[in-house]
């Protein structure tokens, strides 16, 4: 047990701090509950979470995207795929993917 938890203190403690999704301007979306996708509060989350994502994306990969075209699970997907992609492989390969950005 003891083992388990200093295996655990040891990763926990080697997670780099880029790593880690945590946005300060989404903060005050944390724990809230919404009716549903025309909830006025939900709409406001997900622009604010859009808008934070095209902004990494932009930052972490030099790739201009509009927030507006883009669900924010399509933006989570394009990060990843990005993320994935080999040096050599052009990112318009990966976005082509994606019917909106056609």
């Amino acid at each position: 047990m003891i083992f388990t938890l200093l295996c655990f203190c040891i990763i926990a403690s080697s997670t780099q701090a880029n790593d880690i999704f945590f946005a300060p301007q989404l903060s005050g979306y944390a724990g809230k509950s919404y009716t549903g996708v025309q909830d006025p509060e939900y709409i406001n989350y997900s622009s604010a979470l859009q808008d934070y994502m095209v902004k990494r994306i932009h930052q972490q990969y030099g790739i201009a995207l509009d927030p507006k075209t883009f669900s924010v699970f399509d933006l989570l997907e394009i990060e990843s795929l990005l993320k994935c992609k080999k040096p050599e492989e052009p990112a318009d390969l990966f976005l082509k993917m994606f019917p909106k950005y056609r």
